[in-house]
């Protein structure tokens, strides 16, 4: 028999879960209310709404399920970069004239959801550093950190479930979108993967654009912004427009993350410099080298290596910048990014939070220069 003499109580209840639903308001309401930039507001609010999706996080009802499970999730996420994604659910919430208080477990969710696949991620790609810390597979050990993933997975639903603001209606539409939302994530990675793993070097732009919206696309933007905008309240219409403003700037996103990865720095990266190269990622960088012959047969060498060495990953830099891929990825990010923006002045009316959300676009593509 196994004597349990380290219960917790309420080990079935997220930490403190009212004080974040109390306090959201008062701690947004100086950055939605008043002009402000997107980096002013991720630098200023991160932190604070990293604390309130980390409260979503049970204890566990053993010692030892904190151990190797809750307490090095908790510490994993509290290495969360910028927050971008729960901070734009609830500027679009209050765009559409919104109670925040209602964003907070979708809120929470998409951000659970993005902690689980990084994890899984750097585990796919055999990954070392994650924001300038070892890797969770490194530092606890690949079993449980793939558990760990599995937790993170299984807190998305299940936060927005508990939500006592929420409707059942909301929840079950705010629960098919993030269903749909993962399905599409996975496909995207399933790509990806797939095409590291077959060697494919047939692949097209159109290819990478569809990869890359499923992949980062839907969960960086789309659905944050639409499930913001469900919860706010608002119409259709503007659902659908918040929502395809995400789908473009979350694929600019995504085209300039994959340039910083090239040509930004290593301590802006805050994880391996280069290492796209290194897993022989199908960027739109790369696919539009290759499909302009740009020395294609060394850059599918280098691609191919598994290549560490700073000299050679350097080179295939070169190669992509000497035939324009480089600026060819920053130009399609910009005019996606001046897309998106017009289509949301069309369709939502003026407002703090609507500016941040344009100045969020701004800023998508401007973190190299």
């Amino acid at each position: 028999m196994i004597m349990n003499s380290a219960r917790q109580p309420n080990s079935s209840e997220p930490i403190n879960q009212k004080v974040p639903m109390n306090y959201i308001n008062e701690l947004l309401s100086d950055a939605l209310s008043t002009p402000i930039t997107f980096e002013e507001y991720l630098n200023s609010y991160a932190e604070k709404v990293g604390d309130l999706v980390n409260e979503f996080i049970p204890r566990g009802s053993h010692v030892d399920m904190d151990r190797y499970l809750y307490a090095p999730l908790v510490e994993y996420s509290k290495n969360g970069g910028k927050r971008h994604r729960p901070l734009i659910c609830f500027a679009s919430c209050i765009a559409v004239g919104g109670d925040a208080r209602r964003a907070v477990s979708v809120a929470a969710a998409i951000e659970h959801f993005h902690t689980a696949a990084l994890i899984h991620d750097d585990i796919a790609d055999e990954a070392e550093l994650r924001r300038g810390e070892p890797c969770l597979h490194l530092a606890e050990g690949m079993g449980l950190a793939i558990n760990m993933g599995d937790l993170g997975l299984s807190l998305v639903n299940g936060t927005v479930a508990k939500d006592p603001l929420l409707d059942n209606d909301v929840k079950v539409r705010a629960i098919t979108e993030l269903i749909d939302m993962t399905q599409r994530t996975i496909e995207g990675q399933a790509m990806d993967i797939g095409w590291a793993r077959d060697a494919r070097y047939d692949i097209t732009p159109e290819d990478y654009l569809v990869m890359a919206t499923h992949k980062t696309a839907f969960y960086s933007g789309a659905v944050p912004l639409a499930l913001g905008a469900i919860v706010g309240g608002a119409s259709e219409a503007q659902i659908e427009a918040l929502r395809n403003f995400g789908l473009d700037t979350g694929l600019a996103f995504q085209i300039q993350d994959d340039l910083l990865n090239l040509i930004g720095s290593e301590e802006s990266t805050q994880k391996d410099f280069r290492s796209d190269i290194t897993e022989g990622k199908r960027t739109l960088v790369v696919v539009h080298a290759l499909q302009n012959s740009c020395n294609s047969d060394r850059l599918v060498e280098i691609l191919s290596s598994k290549e560490k060495d700073p000299a050679v990953l350097a080179e295939a830099v070169a190669i992509m910048e000497e035939c324009g891929s480089i600026e060819y990825a920053r130009n399609f990010a910009e005019n996606l990014t001046a897309i998106a923006k017009n289509r949301l002045l069309e369709m939502v009316e003026p407002s703090a939070a609507r500016d941040l959300l344009l100045s969020m676009a701004d800023w998508f593509v401007s973190r190299l220069k």
